[in-house]
């Protein structure tokens, strides 16, 4: 007996030192990332006055040129060729060219390190779509307005269908399960909610149903179980991903016939937003014609557990795949190809299209990649101006609670960039900005490529591998 005691009071004791050492792991990592405080930040003055701007408001193809913007506690105040204020601080644009700041509506945030990426690439707002326990964090530190960071909306856990797809998706089972869900999240505080692949006819109609109850937008990833017209339900504002209109209506061939028939169905959906993510697929040829992806220098901004498992396990995927049958290359890139045929399509019909590029995952990287996605828009067939819309007053009007931004105009929150050149005669100069203001706060270059450094090669694996499992306890 008393040996057994011993050994339940040694359980007891390593569980509580393992509880420890965990909380002094994710406590170190935070720490680690104080310099997105705005405490130690000049970050936290928003109330100023912009001259001598060249304004791409967004609202319209035009530049407003010479102008000044009274920025007053975070909001445009007031746009006009001569304003005065007193007693306020004067930012000289240098006739510089102020844009809406990007948003990249498809990203997996695994850590605090990506926000400032994300904000040295200009983008100032991300919808996130794989929710756990620390997004909800991560979203209370932001909102009040404790951390530097985009503004940040997440969705809650992917909902899937009852087949086993991984320890990664929730499986539901049943319709009141399913409506449960949405209830739960909605109170925790998740933004929306994302279907996943696998959902069934009865399952999702349960998750329609109770999204439109809690007034809740569905993100939706399509799933193979339905007709694909399915996700054209109102409740869902945003379908993801190109290459799944091949994989599903056109059942993994590159049929121009068929794909004209999903595009009407795109059009008789006059609500339809669709996010590309062309640069995740792509990205799937870059590991087929570089077996040292891995080591690249842009690799060094991953999360360390994502590259360690996903970004690894993709690479030796492919490769293996290459080792079988090297023609996958040459199919990879004709489907690539064949996705911007899509986006022409799409765009050609009037269908609303979003930037999206599924950042954080695989080999896609926070931030730098949103220019890779806005260049594929480009090679598609749009105009610089149609394309940054997709990332300013497309991505806003997707949801009501991202209204407030997207366009330089009076009442709108100063979620801005300042750029040398005009993107709508050069998009790259769009991976450069000079400052970003975002809710009104300023960052100069020198700061966003401090927060660069910063994240290049960070050491957070296992608190990154904590926090995973946290949230498969919680959600399991």
């Amino acid at each position: 007996m008393k040996i057994v005691k011993r050994i339940l009071k040694f359980i007891v004791i390593l569980i509580g030192v393992l509880l420890i050492s965990a909380i002094i792991v994710v406590l170190v990592d935070k720490q680690s990332t104080n310099y997105l405080k705005i405490e130690n930040n000049k970050f936290n003055n928003n109330t100023y006055l912009i001259t001598n701007a060249n304004i791409i408001p967004m609202n319209q193809d035009t530049v407003l040129v010479d102008k000044m913007v009274y920025i007053k506690e975070g909001l445009i105040k007031n746009i006009s060729d001569n304003i005065e204020v007193k007693g306020v601080e004067i930012i000289d644009a240098k006739n510089q060219y102020l844009t809406p700041g990007l948003i990249d509506m498809h990203v997996h945030v695994w850590d605090r390190y990506e926000l400032g990426l994300y904000l040295s690439n200009g983008i100032t707002s991300v919808r996130n779509l794989w929710g756990m326990p620390m997004h909800l964090r991560l979203k209370e530190d932001i909102k009040n307005d404790e951390i530097i960071s985009p503004m940040f909306f997440t969705t809650g856990p992917k909902l899937t269908g009852p087949e086993f797809i991984g320890d990664d998706n929730l499986q539901l089972t049943s319709p009141i399960e399913a409506k449960e869900k949405v209830i739960s999240y909605k109170k925790r505080g998740y933004d929306f909610i994302k279907t996943y692949y696998g959902l069934t006819e009865d399952i999702f109609d349960a998750v329609i149903e109770q999204a439109r109850i809690s007034d809740m937008d569905i993100v939706a990833h399509p799933s193979p179980k339905v007709p694909y017209s399915y996700h054209f339900d109102p409740q869902i504002k945003s379908i993801e991903h190109t290459e799944d209109i091949i994989q599903q209506p056109l059942n993994y061939k590159l049929d121009t016939l068929k794909l004209k028939e999903v595009i009407n169905d795109f059009k008789k959906s006059k609500h339809s937003v669709f996010s590309p993510t062309l640069t995740v697929y792509n990205n799937i040829y870059q590991m087929l014609i570089d077996d040292n992806i891995l080591e690249s220098e842009q690799l060094k901004f991953i999360n360390p557990l994502i590259k360690k498992v996903d970004s690894k396990a993709q690479c030796e995927r492919w490769y293996t795949n290459k080792l079988r049958d090297s023609s996958i290359v040459k199919r990879i890139k004709e489907q690539h190809d064949f996705h911007l045929k899509i986006i022409k399509k799409l765009h050609e019909a009037g269908v609303t299209l979003i930037c999206s590029t599924d950042a954080g995952i695989g080999v896609t990287i926070p931030g730098f990649s949103i220019h890779q996605e806005l260049a594929f828009y480009k090679e598609a067939g749009l105009s610089n101006y149609e394309v940054l819309k997709t990332a300013t007053i497309n991505a806003s009007k997707t949801h009501s609670i991202m209204n407030n931004m997207g366009t330089i105009e009076v009442g709108k929150i100063a979620n801005l960039i300042l750029t040398n050149k005009n993107p709508l005669l050069d998009l790259s100069t769009l991976q450069n900005p000079t400052k970003v203001f975002v809710k009104g706060g300023k960052l100069d270059r020198e700061t966003l490529d401090s927060f660069e450094n910063e994240a290049r090669n960070r050491n957070n694996l296992i608190a990154s591998a904590l926090r995973y499992v946290e949230n498969w306890i919680i959600e399991k």
